[in-house]
């Protein structure tokens, strides 16, 4: 199916002398003069290869069709990552290089969305949110809680990121999956 490039977004999976290539970063460029432009980072399914391209945003793109569907992460093993299809039952090892840096996040049990080609595992997505314990810490200095400074801390996943100053080494946080930054106090 023939789109135009500047509605091509990450996650997307396009066809390009007949090889799948999965979109890693897609920005739309709008210079003061001439025409605009998207530009695309791309990793090949075959080998792993990244490229980057660009295309008039009027252009068109082969999208290849991908289906998603929801996948509950069951363990990690030398084959890959196993995830199972809720509806079918179906288990399917994921390899590392398709999970990449999202793998810290994965927790037993966890409902993520699977895109596959012909049977062949795309990408993942995990929840944009996920509940982890703050295992170490720098304890509360006196005088530090009215600025609003961060301090690092390290999470059960062995994720660093920062925190406010009130939080507490065993304390639940929740964090963003995208880029691992502190949302909030877990409320549970």
């Amino acid at each position: 199916m023939k789109v135009i490039a500047s509605s091509l977004r990450k996650g997307n999976v396009v066809d390009k002398d007949g090889r799948l290539y999965v979109i890693l970063s897609a920005e739309n460029i709008h210079p003061g003069k001439g025409t605009p432009v998207t530009q695309l980072d791309m990793r090949r399914i075959t080998d792993g290869v990244k490229v980057s391209e660009r295309y008039r945003t009027t252009e068109q793109v082969e999208r290849a069709f991908v289906e998603d569907r929801e996948h509950t992460f069951l363990y990690n093993d030398g084959e890959g990552f196993h995830f199972m299809n809720p509806e079918t039952y179906e288990q399917v090892a994921v390899p590392q290089d398709v999970v990449g840096d999202q793998a810290a996040y994965l927790q037993e049990g966890m409902a993520v969305m699977l895109s596959s080609h012909n049977g062949v595992p795309l990408t993942i997505e995990l929840p944009q949110r996920v509940t982890l314990e703050v295992t170490d810490t720098e304890p509360v200095t006196k005088g530090q809680t009215a600025s609003s400074s961060y301090k690092p801390a390290t999470l059960s996943n062995g994720v660093r990121t920062l925190v406010p100053p009130h939080i507490s080494t065993g304390t639940r946080v929740v964090i963003m999956t995208a880029d691992g930054s502190y949302v909030e106090r877990a409320k549970d």
